[in-house]
C-alpha cells in the first residue's frame, strides 16, 4: 500500500512554462535529460529518465508541434563515440510513445537542418549526444545560436542538467524564448517546496560518503528540520571527532572540526540529530567478505564500517515514525554490494511506509530505492543528482536562472 501524501509542497518558479507558449505547428526545442546507464552491450538498464520526460513530449504531441529533443549521454570528451550515442535512446523513446521518433545523427550541421525543415505538425527527432561537441560544455555562443536556428521556442526539461552553465541549457536562452517543462517544474515544487514551507515534523536522512559533499545541505536545512538522521560513511566522521574509535571506516579527517561544529549548530536548535549505534564491518569492500556486527563506538583496528546494523535501522525507523515530511540523500551504506545492503533497504522500506510526504534525490539513493522495490511508494524520486544538492544547499540553478520570466 502507498502511504505517501501525493500533493506536492509548492515551491516557486516564476518561469514561463510550456503551457505559456502557443507551440502549435511551431518547432519545439525540447532539452532533456536521457543520460540513462547502458551495459557493456549498450542496452538501457534503467529508462526512468526517458519516462519522466514523457509528460512534457506528449503535451507537445497533443498540441501539434514539431518536436526537437535534445540530450547528452555520459562523457564523451567533446568527439563522436559509439559507446554514448543516442541511437538506443530513441529506439526505446519510440516504443514508450508508441510514435515514430526520427534519430538525426547530429545536433547541428546541414544535414539536421534538412530534416528539421520537413518535419511536419507531431513529428519527432532526435538529436545525437550533444556532448560529441567540445561547444556544448563550453556554452559556446556560435553553437548555441545553431542549435537555437533549429527551433521557434525552447523548453528545458532537463532538471538533472540544470546546474550545468552549457550551450543547450543557458547559451540557447538568449536566442529564444525558453520556458520549464512538467519535468522541471515537478522537481522545483518538490525539492524548493520541502526547504521553503515543509509539513513538521520533517526529518532529512543524510547519506553517502563524505561530510564534504553535503555541508551546504546540512546548513540550509537546519533552518528547517526537526530531525536529522545521518547514515554512510560520512557518519564516521562524526564519530571520529566525537572521540570514538572508527578503526578504518571512511574518515575525512580535515573535516574532523567541522563536523563537531556542526552537531554542536543542529543540536543547539533543539533539533534531534541521530547516528548509528550499531554497524556492520569487514575488512575489504569485496563481495564474500568476512563480516561482524559491532556498536559503532568500537570498530577494531583493520575493519571498516560498511553499513548500519539493526538496532541503528531501528532507531531510524522509530525517528521516521511521527515525520510529516522525509527527505532522504545518500545510502546507509555500500548497498552495491548484495552483503552491505541490508541497512540501506531497510531504511527505504521505513520511508516508504511512512505516513509522510517523501521525496528521494541524489546520491544514489534513487538507485536504492528501486533496488528494494518501494520506488512506487515514494512520493517524489528527482532525477537530478548534483542539480538537486545544489537546489537544497539554496542555490540557483543556471538553468532555471536562464529561462523567460513570467
Amino acid at each position: 500500500m502507498d502511504n505517501s501524501y501525493s500533493v506536492p509542497i509548492k515551491g516557486v518558479l516564476n518561469k514561463l512554462s510550456i503551457r505559456d507558449m502557443e507551440i502549435s505547428g511551431k518547432r519545439v526545442f525540447i532539452r532533456v535529460d536521457f543520460n540513462v546507464p547502458l551495459d557493456e552491450n549498450l542496452n538501457i538498464t534503467d529508462d526512468r529518465r526517458i519516462r519522466s520526460a514523457l509528460p512534457t513530449i506528449n503535451y507537445a504531441i497533443d498540441e501539434g508541434a514539431k518536436i526537437i529533443l535534445a540530450s547528452h549521454l555520459g562523457r564523451p570528451k567533446g568527439k563522436p563515440d559509439k559507446r554514448y550515442s543516442l541511437a538506443s535512446v530513441a529506439r526505446r523513446l519510440q516504443r514508450l510513445i508508441k510514435k515514430e521518433v526520427k534519430f538525426l545523427p547530429d545536433c547541428t550541421g546541414p544535414e539536421t537542418e534538412a530534416a528539421v525543415a520537413k518535419m511536419s505538425n507531431g513529428d519527432i527527432v532526435l538529436l545525437e549526444n550533444l556532448r560529441f561537441h567540445t561547444e556544448e560544455d563550453k556554452n559556446d555562443e556560435a553553437f548555441s545560436r545553431k542549435l537555437a536556428n533549429l527551433a521557434d521556442y525552447y523548453v528545458n526539461d532537463a532538471f538533472g542538467a540544470a546546474h550545468r552553465s552549457h550551450a543547450s541549457i543557458v547559451g540557447i536562452t538568449k536566442f529564444l524564448p525558453a520556458a520549464a517543462g512538467f519535468l522541471l517544474q515537478k522537481e522545483i515544487e518538490y525539492l524548493q517546496g520541502v526547504t521553503l514551507h515543509p509539513v513538521r515534523p520533517f526529518v532529512a536522512i543524510l547519506g553517502g560518503a563524505k561530510v564534504s559533499g553535503k555541508i551546504d545541505v546540512i546548513k540550509n536545512l537546519e533552518k528547517k528540520v526537526d530531525k536529522v538522521i545521518i547514515g554512510g560513511g560520512m557518519a564516521f566522521t562524526f564519530m571520529k571527532a566525537m572521540g570514538y574509535n572508527v578503526g578504518d571506516s571512511l574518515v575525512e579527517n580535515d573535516m574532523l572540526p567541522l563536523a563537531n561544529e556542526i552537531k554542536d549548530s543542529v543540536t543547539s536548535k533543539g533539533i534531534k540529530f541521530y547516528l548509528p549505534v550499531d554497524c556492520v564491518i569487514a575488512q575489504s569492500i569485496e563481495p564474500g567478505a568476512e563480516t561482524k556486527l559491532v556498536t559503532a563506538q568500537e570498530i577494531p583496528n583493520g575493519w571498516k564500517a560498511v553499513d548500519i546494523g539493526p538496532a541503528s535501522v531501528k532507531l531510524f525507523s522509530e525517528a521516521l515514525e511521527s515525520a510529516k515530511t522525509i527527505l532522504w540523500n545518500g545510502p546507509m551504506g555500500v548497498f552495491e554490494v548484495d552483503a552491505f545492503s541490508r541497512g540501506t533497504f531497510s531504511i527505504a522500506h521505513a520511508v516508504a511506509d511512512a505516513y509522510a510526504l517523501t521525496i528521494v534525490g541524489g546520491g544514489d539513493t534513487d538507485l536504492a530505492v528501486s533496488r528494494a522495490g518501494v520506488a512506487e511508494s515514494i512520493s517524489f524520486i528527482s532525477t537530478g543528482g548534483g542539480a538537486a544538492l545544489e537546489l537544497l544547499e539554496g542555490k540557483e540553478l543556471p538553468g532555471l536562472v536562464a529561462l523567460t520570466d513570467k
